[in-house]
């Protein structure tokens, strides 16, 4: 399976297992403040909105998606997903939680990223290869690119964001922030 070939170390295990790992003591120890939560929430949004976008357009193990975010940055998942978490740490109250957040995600999304580069340059050849020389990893280009050969993605789809199943990503931040958003109204 493709998955399997993106991730070989099972670095998306790994991902989600230091996740939860963090995610207790986080909530545990968070001091969210009501200026600190509006910030949080804004990033997270954003991240959400990203995130949602990039869902809904790439098709993965078909087609070489560079349409819609991707004409943009070719990791817009992992865009989104890091100012949802920035959002969420930050929230959080304490200088810790970014610190933990910004090695977390170096250290996991980058071995993850450089991967799926090896595997997308053997599906996909000489036009990722073009591709990656045209648009930035993580930091978007403020042109669309446009590729002598489009792909076959249609655009943004919602039947195509449900299968990638995104709503995990709305519901974890919501969940998130509705936590935060307590502990702030009980320690005032």
């Amino acid at each position: 399976m493709v998955r399997d070939r993106v991730d070989p170390m099972g670095m998306r295990r790994i991902r989600t297992k230091l996740v939860w790992l963090l995610v207790l003591p986080f909530l545990w120890f968070a001091q969210p403040t009501r200026a600190l939560l509006l910030l949080g929430a804004a990033l997270a949004v954003a991240g959400l909105i990203i995130r949602g976008w990039a869902a809904g357009t790439i098709r993965k193990e078909e087609d070489l998606t560079t349409s819609g975010p991707y004409a943009y940055v070719r990791n817009p998942l992992y865009v989104g997903s890091f100012f949802i978490g920035l959002g969420v740490v930050l929230a959080g109250g304490h200088w810790i939680w970014p610190a933990l957040f910004l090695a977390f995600y170096g250290g996991v999304y980058g071995r993850t990223m450089s991967g799926e580069t090896e595997l997308l340059t053997e599906l996909f050849g000489d036009r990722f290869l073009h591709y990656s020389e045209h648009v930035p990893a993580l930091l978007p280009r403020l042109t669309a690119y446009r590729p002598s050969q489009p792909d076959s993605s249609g655009g943004f789809r919602f039947g195509q964001y449900k299968r990638n199943n995104e709503w995990e990503a709305l519901l974890g931040a919501g969940a998130a922030f509705a936590f935060l958003a307590t502990k702030q109204m009980w320690l005032g």
